[in-house]
């Protein structure tokens, strides 16, 4: 049954979303108005505001007090702002503002469905595969602000994006912007294919994003080599990471595809080789957190990271306890993150089958687009990151 019929003619799912966000929009600014302290200091700035402020200053933590904000560059003066009952934020992210991002992006994936709906695009499996290289290219941007910082720290010299342009480039705010520069891309590529110009709006469309993404590489090329800013500590180009990243993601994505599409060809019935796309993003994303967790300074690189999302520092720091400590030594504590990531990958694929296609190939292909996003996006970070040394 429609939404349409469900609810009646005069309340369409375009209205209904649009009502949803206006309430939404009243609660949060009525709140912050009437609770400002409760509601902006303590949710909206502490959790997901403020740590975009922090990054963007290449503070250890920002500290907010009586509507100022004070940037601190000492994580134990952090700490002791925090035991003092002040409102403090600290980069990267946090359990709640993950849970509020996720169901942001519910929230908006319906509205870019609604969008697409009315423009009568993004149809065909084709599609999908022409918007792979804007997911690359969303990882690579991030690490422009990865450099960014780092030279900051590293040199003291000034950002070479500076505050408030490069909240553009920090999460959350980045996936806005990619949305922006990918929508700006498809409807001149739509454009395009209507005016007669190309027989398929996905042909153009695939070439701006791979544009986009060679043009963010070269820009980190010249930041790492010092020709925009003195160069960076570690500082490089290490193609071992970008090499063993890569073949291990497309050796484990691809074992895992075809021994389910020959033991068990249900999981990927409904698919296809979109299913491959799925498993090779996510096994991107724990790959590139295994090696650089793990197996960084094995592979020769003169640094090591630690992982910047709570679930995966979580899994990470559970391993280390329950895994027996022969095994940690061994093999690491990180592995456990790419277990999980192909499991659920493996079952998100499973999930799609023919029926959801034939029922609605345009919200399916959506779906599968954010899936992979959130993959490839912050597996291409992290491998770039320890590419470039950044």
């Amino acid at each position: 049954m429609e939404l349409e019929e469900r609810f009646g003619a005069r309340l369409s799912p375009e209205r209904a979303w649009l009502y949803v966000g206006i309430a939404a929009l009243v609660v949060l600014v009525g709140g912050s108005l009437v609770f400002r302290e409760l509601v902006y200091d303590r949710f909206i700035w502490q959790y997901f505001w403020g740590p975009v402020v922090a990054d963007a200053n290449n503070a250890a933590c920002a500290v907010r007090a009586g509507g100022s904000v004070d940037f601190v560059y000492d994580s134990a003066a952090c700490a002791r702002a925090e035991a003092a009952g002040r409102v403090v934020a600290e980069p990267g992210y946090t359990l709640v503002s993950e849970v509020g991002y996720a169901a942001t992006l519910v929230f908006m994936l319906a509205g870019v469905l609604f969008l697409l709906r009315r423009f009568d695009l993004v149809r065909e499996r084709s599609a999908f595969f022409a918007l792979v290289p804007f997911m690359f290219f969303g990882g690579a941007l991030r690490v422009v602000e990865d450099a960014n910082d780092a030279a900051v720290a590293a040199n003291g010299v000034d950002q070479l994006i500076t505050y408030p342009l490069n909240t553009l480039l920090i999460s959350p705010v980045i996936y806005f912007t990619v949305f922006a520069v990918t929508l700006a891309s498809l409807l001149v590529s739509v454009a395009l294919e209507r005016r007669g110009v190309v027989e398929r709006y996905e042909t153009p469309l695939a070439a701006f994003g791979t544009a986009f993404l060679l043009g963010t590489l070269a820009y980190l090329y010249v930041i790492v080599t010092g020709r925009l800013a003195p160069a960076l500590e570690n500082a490089g180009f290490y193609p071992q990471m970008l090499v063993l990243t890569l073949l291990l993601s497309i050796l484990i994505a691809g074992v895992v595809y075809f021994a389910a599409d020959r033991y068990a060809p249900e999981i990927t019935a409904g698919t296809g080789l979109i299913a491959l796309v799925v498993l090779f993003a996510h096994a991107l994303d724990g790959v590139a957190n295994v090696i650089a967790a793990d197996w960084a300074t094995a592979i020769g690189l003169p640094f090591q990271y630690s992982p910047k999302h709570p679930i995966n520092q979580f899994i990470i720091e559970y391993s280390s306890v329950v895994l027996p400590q022969s095994v940690v030594t061994a093999i690491g504590s990180a592995w456990p993150f790419l277990l999980v990531k192909i499991v659920a990958a493996t079952l998100v694929v499973y999930i799609f089958d023919e029926t959801v296609f034939e029922e609605s190939p345009r919200y399916a292909i959506l779906l599968l687009v954010a899936i992979v996003a959130v993959g490839l996006g912050p597996g291409t970070r992290d491998m770039l990151r320890a590419t470039f040394g950044i």
